[in-house]
């Protein structure tokens, strides 16, 4: 019984590095795959350019122009690491890609706020482990080139808010008919929740689900530190108040 039980175990252990060896292949040859990918993007639009690119749109908004509010809520609720992380997030990638086995999905990207902007610049928003590894490779560069403030006003230019807007300067005037310098708090925290999902959180069409996504966003900024409980239930009023969530 004891032989038997050690030829068990041997067999177990060497199934093991079996499996790691071909996760380790697998690996590597995705790596290898996005990194070509990258290296594409960056003939057509080097990582180096991309500030000077971005900022030459007659709507760009620099972070002086956006309210500090609309910054917090940003930062806390999609990248609260972003001040202490260079492109890419080790722990966020480990907590979405556990989510992502548990759901056999890539629901969870794990993406930094310099990831998206690199996905939304360089790649469609198709989900595939080797445009996974080409935005990695993308964020790293991006953030060897640029500060802080630089690569999250290339975000809020680039991100889409739904209803047709592309950027903060579009989605204030479209949903406001106000410049990002003339939003109100409440106004700042439903726009900063509406690029994780703009189609389906869109005030235009769900005002509803704009509405509970807020609420997750005071949450974050609570947990952040940036609002007391107190300042995120009144601002979740006046949120709730906003003319532009009101039925038809």
């Amino acid at each position: 019984m004891r032989t038997l039980g050690n030829f068990f175990k041997r067999l177990l252990c060497w199934l093991l590095v079996l499996l790691l060896a071909a996760l380790a292949a697998v690996g590597g040859v995705l790596g290898l795959q996005g990194w070509r990918l990258y290296r594409t993007t960056q003939q057509d639009l080097p990582a180096a350019q991309l500030y000077e690119t971005i900022s030459a749109r007659p709507s760009f908004t620099t972070c002086d122009a956006i309210p500090q509010t609309y910054i917090d809520a940003v930062i806390a609720v999609e990248d609260s690491r972003f001040e202490r992380h260079h492109g890419v997030d080790p722990l966020a990638i480990v907590r979405a890609l556990w989510t992502d086995l548990k759901t056999k999905s890539l629901a969870e990207g794990g993406s930094t706020l310099t990831q998206q902007l690199a996905k939304n610049v360089y790649f469609t928003q198709e989900k595939h482990f080797a445009r996974k590894a080409a935005e990695l490779f993308a964020a790293v560069d991006i953030e060897k080139h640029y500060g802080k403030q630089q690569i999250f006003e290339m975000y809020v230019n680039t991100i889409y808010f739904g209803s047709g807007y592309y950027g903060i300067a579009e989605a204030a005037q479209g949903y406001f008919g106000k410049t990002p310098a003339e939003l109100t708090s409440a106004e700042c925290v439903l726009l900063a929740g509406l690029p994780n999902a703009p189609s389906a959180y869109s005030p235009n069409s769900s005002p509803a689900l704009a509405l509970k996504r807020s609420q997750v966003v005071l949450d974050r900024m609570v947990s952040a530190k940036k609002l007391t409980k107190i300042q995120a239930m009144e601002l979740q009023d006046e949120i709730t108040a906003l003319p532009v969530l009101a039925p038809d």
